[in-house]
């Protein structure tokens, strides 16, 4: 068979992602800039050339490449990278039907340490929700972020996604479109309803967003006013910023907040299965990652139960 040039060959799996996987904008991305660094590493004119030795060096490349920082690649993103290749040889075996392609499963990920959870202690948590300023605009609407944030478990990219229309104060749910295009149903605690229902009535413009920027000059914008919602690297700083003022030295980010609402589900009673669905995890077994956190409940169930004298005869 025609060998294919690898350039083209990953044009065609970017648009394989939007057309038939319906991959989101922000998904979509990743997958290029992947490919793209993918592309320049490899050095081969198509993807018939890639065998043992070409992943080899191109594992060693990935050990001298840097991020946008400066920083070299951690351990989770070379498998990324990785995890990258064998998606886009799969691609190419099944959906392409290419012969002479090499096995997807072969291209073997470094290993690395059992992921590590972070999350807030309680008090932490606390301080940070009660570290916006709510006497201002801008406050409330911090305010609503890290409530939201806490009460929903929602991504990053899921949060920034919500439009006003989304919010039923009735219901005290909220529908959210979540990877791979899955709808799934998020509860509002009373918290996150107070805070939301102060933000929205120091609300004075008529844009679709939930969470915007500029709130003074929105008020003069048509709707629906795309380009006021907040973007993500300001949501992300909003945690950062209340943070820092909380004193919290751990360094929280917006996925913190993620791991700390279904670990504080776990801690107090909820199943593995619910968990998964709130949190919108195709896979049980990612959901797993949160049972070394809440392990130590199972010491105090040793300690009461275990080895007391039986009270029968």
């Amino acid at each position: 068979m025609q060998e294919s040039n690898l350039s083209q060959a990953m044009e065609r799996y970017i648009v394989y992602l939007q057309a038939e996987e319906n991959k989101s904008p922000l998904t979509v991305a990743n997958y290029r800039r992947s490919l793209n660094l993918l592309l320049e590493l490899l050095d081969v004119p198509s993807a018939q050339f890639i065998n043992k030795t070409t992943i080899r060096m191109l594992k060693s490349k990935l050990h001298g490449a840097k991020a946008r920082n400066g920083k070299p690649l951690s351990i989770s993103t070379k498998n990324y990278h990785l995890t990258v290749l064998r998606a886009f040889l799969r691609y190419l075996l099944q959906d392409e039907e290419l012969e002479g392609i090499y096995a997807p499963d072969n291209v073997r990920r470094f290993k690395q340490e059992e992921r590590q959870v972070k999350v807030l202690r309680s008090e932490e948590l606390e301080r940070l929700l009660a570290a916006p300023d709510i006497s201002t605009r801008l406050g409330k609407r911090d305010s609503a972020i890290l409530e939201m944030f806490f009460s929903t478990g929602l991504r990053l990219e899921e949060l920034r996604g919500l439009n006003t229309k989304d919010l039923n104060f009735d219901t005290r749910e909220i529908s959210v479109r979540g990877k791979r295009g899955k709808i799934r149903v998020v509860f509002l605690s009373d918290r996150a309803i107070a805070a939301l229902q102060e933000f929205m009535e120091c609300r004075r413009d008529h844009l679709s967003p939930l969470f915007i920027r500029n709130m003074e000059k929105a008020v003069d914008v048509l709707p629906p006013g795309e380009n006021f919602r907040l973007s993500r690297i300001s949501i992300y700083n909003v945690v950062k910023k209340y943070a820092l003022a909380a004193g919290i030295v751990s360094d929280p980010s917006p996925h913190t907040l993620r791991h700390s609402f279904a670990t504080d589900l776990l801690r107090n009673g909820a199943d593995l299965r619910s968990v998964q669905e709130l949190l919108g995890h195709a896979d049980l077994s990612t959901t797993q990652i949160y049972t070394h956190v809440t392990n130590p409940q199972l010491k105090d169930v040793h300690e009461r139960f275990h080895g007391k004298q039986s009270t029968r005869e």
